[in-house]
């Protein structure tokens, strides 16, 4: 693709300006794509010590982490800034002044950067879009999930169900606080009147958004994007592997008990709050449930090298997990469950297999099929994945994607 004029400048707008999880990787990943191809690309986010240098960081508001602890007018300042962000506007506006974007494209901007921002890009001129990477557009809690299990009670605009049932942390002043950012985001039009476009990475999402009142009109479906690894011939080891956060939602202790239906060895990478009772669950199981911790780079793209096969418990709406294309484009199989985005990317018997959603013997099942495959058979069902990676979800044909959108809200490409 030949360079572009220095004229074209996106504007990216995130919390963080670094690597933190999946979203943070996705909206780096997209700056670097269009720096590659000769865009003025500007960042705007939140300070953090963890942050990229940027020559832009001046303008980055002040750091807020909810986790910590602080006084009570602290708190306030931070339920005020939660709901609508007067420092993010202004700090905004002196940016835009300054570099003056053809084009701006935000990921994840509630309770840091706050809505409010969308207000300043529109009263400026400035076409925006949004990557959504989560369900906070419909449900105020953005999971869809209360309890460990999948809840709809908000749709059609019954936000009081967030307060009624508890959803952030089983907290009621939490609860609160969110229907009323939600009230006041809705009631401003800051997310459906000021963005131009929402960028679903699954289709699912899409027709969710649809489905709790959203204008299909604004709703693009862009999947997410994998550049493949160098070297990925490895030789398959005796395990099966999960890769993620360990949270209640990815549906691990089912995993742990089908892996000891199946009679198989899993390998568990990742961190997360579930671990001490994971730990304790593997070790009355009686499958060997190795626990790997964090791995990321080279290491990570062995031990998936290495698998049989991936495996996706999860047991809510999952949008578009980047692990299934890393997988296809290791060259492995996956195993997900019948939820949210994961039956897009897996398709069964052709590049993994799927399993019904929280039901330990029929993920077993799944498993087991898998397990009785010989290596020649599932070698063929990762390269399946790895052939439809390359044709659907690479680098470049997310960034032209995403030139055809930008240019849709009239950017000159």
């Amino acid at each position: 693709m030949n360079k572009v004029s220095a004229s074209n400048r996106l504007l990216a707008i995130n919390n963080y300006f670094y690597r933190r999880g999946g979203a943070e990787a996705i909206f780096l990943e997209h700056m670097a794509l269009f720096d590659e191809i000769g865009w003025d690309v500007v960042p705007f986010a939140m300070q953090h010590p963890d942050n990229q240098a940027s020559p832009w960081s001046d303008y980055f508001v002040s750091e807020i982490e909810y986790g910590r602890e602080s006084g009570l007018l602290t708190k306030l300042a931070q339920a005020g800034k939660i709901i609508y962000s007067f420092e993010a506007q202004r700090s905004l506006k002196a940016l835009l002044e300054k570099t003056r974007p053809q084009i701006a494209h935000a990921h994840n901007v509630y309770h840091h950067l706050s809505p409010a921002i969308f207000s300043t890009l529109h009263a400026a001129g400035v076409p925006t879009v949004m990557t959504v990477h989560d369900l906070k557009l419909a449900c105020p809690a953005y999971k869809m999930l209360v309890d460990g299990q999948v809840c709809e009670a908000c749709r059609g605009g019954r936000i009081h169900n967030v307060v009624r049932r508890r959803c952030i942390k089983g907290s009621l002043a939490l609860s609160t606080l969110v229907a009323l950012e939600t009230a006041v985001h809705r009631g401003l039009g800051l997310y459906r009147n000021k963005i131009d476009r929402l960028v679903l990475p699954s289709r699912f999402y899409r027709e969710k958004l649809i489905e709790w009142g959203w204008p299909p009109e604004k709703l693009v479906y862009v999947p997410n994007f994998i550049e493949p690894p160098k070297a990925s011939d490895m030789e398959e080891g005796d395990y099966f592997l999960y890769v993620g956060r360990l949270a209640p939602e990815k549906g691990l202790p089912t995993l742990v008990q089908a892996a000891a239906l199946a009679g198989v060895r899993l390998v568990i990478a990742g961190t997360g709050p579930e671990e001490a009772a994971l730990r304790a669950l593997a070790e009355n199981s009686t499958a060997p449930v190795h626990f790997a911790g964090y791995v990321s780079g080279r290491a990570l793209h062995d031990l998936i090298g290495g698998a049989k096969a991936l495996v996706l418990p999860s047991e809510w709406y999952e949008n578009a997990p980047v692990s299934v294309l890393e997988a296809y484009a290791l060259g492995r199989p996956v195993i997900g469950t019948a939820i949210g985005g994961i039956p897009e990317l897996v398709r069964d018997r052709q590049t993994g297999m799927l399993a019904a959603v929280a039901d330990a013997p029929d993920l077993a099942r799944a498993i087991g099929a898998m397990a009785d495959l010989t290596a020649q058979e599932r070698a063929a069902l990762g390269a399946e994945g790895k052939a439809w990676v390359a044709k659907d979800f690479s680098a470049s044909v997310y960034r032209q994607r995403m030139l055809e959108l930008y240019a849709s809200l009239g950017v000159d490409v």
